[in-house]
């Protein structure tokens, strides 16, 4: 490794926030198998494995940074945020702000196609880094620059997981205690066709639970769910 390229590795381990041990690591990360099949006597030989191993440490510290930075999100909700910071497009854009593209090596053929921008080798590349810093520090180290990179991202991402409706919760309320569906009756709807209020009956066994109105049967309907998880199930009288 010439005194260029350990400049530019100091430079990018700077911005990453860990100061390696074993340069070596961070060097290994950002050789490209094309590079390597092109020069057989780099001894580090090519990222995948450290991607592979990366991604698995990705993963984890941000499924635990989810899991207890938001104690009341569902696991659906949990899953669609973890996804969405350890996407193929999100991955590759923490890479461009980390300039890693230009520390890349790459074949003359990936550098032809401009292969330092392609989302997929970015991507995998902060993966391999991200091993790196595991390999070199251990978890701890690696958790901290992942906090640092990607915490802001997480939490835009559970913001925007989709939420369980107030019919969803409702029926799966339902469906687990008695193996049936709740049913939601029109039984009225008043005021001009512009401004028409909906009420609906919510009915589960056979019994009317209550009623919920809106400005639509959906909202109706969402309306009397939000009632339902309240009164449903009914609360045994104190003796």
């Amino acid at each position: 490794m010439d005194d260029q390229r350990r400049k530019n590795l100091e430079r990018l381990a700077r911005h990453l926030g860990h100061e390696f041990d074993d340069p070596g690591r961070l060097h290994a990360a950002l050789c490209h198998s094309s590079y390597v099949h092109e020069h057989p006597e780099e001894e580090a030989g090519s990222n995948e494995r450290l991607e592979y191993l990366g991604d698995a440490v990705l993963e984890l510290v941000i499924t635990e940074l989810l899991y207890h930075r938001f104690p009341q999100a569902s696991e659906g909700q949990l899953s669609k945020a973890r996804s969405g910071v350890v996407n193929e497009a999100r991955l590759a854009a923490t890479a461009r702000e980390l300039d890693l593209g230009s520390h890349l090596l790459l074949g003359r053929g990936e550098e032809a196609q401009s292969g330092h921008e392609k989302p997929s080798i970015l991507a995998d590349a902060l993966e391999a880094v991200v091993a790196a810093v595991y390999l070199d520090g251990g978890l701890e180290a690696a958790r901290a620059v992942i906090h640092r990179l990607l915490e802001p991202v997480a939490e835009q991402s559970i913001l925007r997981a989709p939420k369980k409706d107030y019919k969803t919760r409702l029926q799966e309320r339902v469906q687990e205690a008695l193996h049936i569906t709740p049913r939601y009756r029109l039984v009225g709807a008043e005021g001009p066709d512009h401004q028409k209020l909906f009420q609906v009956a919510l009915e589960i066994d056979g019994q009317t639970i209550c009623t919920g109105s809106g400005h639509s049967k959906k909202e109706a309907e969402q309306a009397a769910a939000q009632q339902g998880l309240e009164l449903w199930p009914p609360r045994e009288p104190e003796s």
